[in-house]
């Protein structure tokens, strides 16, 4: 299904899109941030918020890290502002960096067995499905975030993989 090159790139991706995103919503003000638009997670911030959880969540599976303290009713408040936000969001991305580059195939067969806080219940799946509904995941949202940036009257940033810059 996937490969850890195939890794390489989303988590690649991921970082250049969330870096993207700090710059543009670094000029909005808190109030645009928060602000309720009508997303499934409500406001900017919020997204961001759950998107964050939701990476370190799946990592808790994947590599050990350690699991939020919040399920996912409390995965949109955990950083208060943008600043926080930014700033864990940097260091995760760096992690997955660190994660994809030690990734090897044999890390992505078999199933990964969890408990879901989602369906209350054990779940079994393909770890390289887990692995792309991880990446998935992270664009769904970002799509959402994208058009409330604009929703807010602020430039979004350029979100196609095929334009990501090359690595240099």
């Amino acid at each position: 299904m996937i490969d850890p090159g195939y890794c390489r790139v989303m988590v690649r991706y991921n970082s250049w899109q969330n870096s993207q995103l700090a710059e543009c919503l670094a000029d909005l003000p808190a109030e645009e941030l928060t602000r309720e638009r009508g997303a499934f997670f409500g406001s900017i911030l919020a997204t961001l918020n759950h998107l964050l959880w939701a990476d370190l969540m799946w990592m808790s599976r994947f590599d050990g890290w350690d699991k939020p303290a919040t399920g996912i009713a409390g995965s949109t408040t955990l950083c208060p502002t943008l600043a926080t936000w930014s700033a864990e969001r940097y260091r995760t991305d760096r992690r997955l960096t660190l994660w994809a580059e030690r990734l090897r195939a044999v890390d992505l067969a078999g199933d990964l067995t969890w408990y879901s806080g989602a369906t209350g219940a054990e779940m079994a799946r393909p770890m390289a499905l887990c692995v792309t509904h991880m990446f998935n995941h992270q664009t769904h949202h970002r799509g959402q975030i994208h058009a409330m940036i604009t929703a807010a009257g602020a430039k979004a940033p350029v979100s196609d993989l095929a334009f990501m810059p090359d690595e240099g």
